[in-house]
């Protein structure tokens, strides 16, 4: 059939006039244009859309049930070009965020507040990443944005470092581990660590710390929450591994401890954007919130190497 968005267009015109000539009027067309337009609509329908012999104008039911169409249909339309047109100008468009370090909300939150005041006309979304391969997304172009302290190298996706922090192990007050002065892997293989749930090579405590010892903790458990993991580490049900700035909340407020991993393990947050996104004009100025913000509201990160 190949309707067409100037058929949607005639038939709302009908609609609204009483006659041929009133609508061509309104389409800024001659009454011949429309007439021939008309012919061209009814030929695909194969139904006569209007009744031409009518005082005022009336629509068939198939004239109705095309302007119930145009009704829902024309006015994505008008959207749609105005929401291209403001990304032409850089004014406006979408930036869908994803975690993949699920413990970066908190730092977020005043970068995404102060974006939303430069940027009103670009549509946030924000998402975990615990049921899906946010990185992958992002190369698709089903994401803008991905927070990750786990760098893939993907075609087309380009890295920015924003901080580095360091992976704490987190204790409760009482535990005997908490008078060790440094803590080794083989010490972690008989306890029970609380992870969130994602593969362990994404976690650090893993990736840069147990597995180059080939040690493995005697049980994993998961949690989706931050805060629940401290809760269960503060009650004695295991022990979790967190960023040091993410953690100084709980320590301060003397509900667990933590301790350095060996002589230390830090890691790098990186954000990762298309390589074409960068050129857009508002996610330039999210990048710069994303880097400066948080040396303003987080304590024990440092600038990348």
């Amino acid at each position: 059939m190949n309707l067409q968005r100037k058929h949607l267009e005639l038939i709302q015109a009908l609609q609204t006039s009483e006659t041929l000539a009133a609508a061509a009027t309104k389409l800024h067309m001659t009454p011949s244009a429309l007439s021939h337009q008309l012919g061209e609509l009814e030929e695909r329908v194969g139904l006569a859309v209007v009744n031409r012999k009518a005082k005022p104008l009336h629509l068939t039911a198939a004239g109705k049930r095309l302007f119930e169409t145009a009704q829902d249909i024309l006015p994505r339309f008008d959207r749609l070009e105005a929401d291209l047109t403001r990304q032409v100008k850089g004014l406006g468009g979408r930036l869908s965020i994803a975690i993949d370090c699920h413990s970066c909300y908190l730092w977020l939150l005043p970068t995404l507040d102060q974006f939303r005041r430069q940027w009103p006309d670009v549509e946030l979304d924000l998402s975990g990443g615990f049921s899906f391969d946010s990185l992958q997304a992002l190369a698709a172009g089903d994401l803008d944005f991905v927070i990750t302290a786990d760098p893939e190298p993907l075609n087309g996706i380009t890295y920015i470092p924003l901080f580095q922090y360091e992976s704490m192990l987190i204790l409760p007050l009482d535990h005997p581990l908490s008078q060790v002065e440094e803590i080794q892997p083989a010490m972690l293989k008989e306890q029970t660590l609380i992870i969130y749930p994602v593969p362990p090579r994404k976690m650090d405590i893993f990736r840069l710390f147990l597995r180059p010892a080939d040690i493995e903790p005697a049980h994993i458990r998961h949690s989706e929450l931050t805060v629940m993991m401290v809760a269960l580490v503060a009650s004695g049900r295991g022990l979790c591994s967190l960023p040091n700035w993410a953690a100084d909340e709980y320590i301060d407020r003397n509900f667990v401890t933590a301790r350095s991993l060996g002589q230390g393990i830090f890691n790098t947050l990186h954000a990762a954007v298309r390589e074409e996104s960068l050129q857009l004009t508002y996610m330039q100025d999210f990048l710069l919130l994303a880097k400066d913000l948080p040396f303003s509201t987080l304590k024990g990160i440092a600038r990348p190497a």
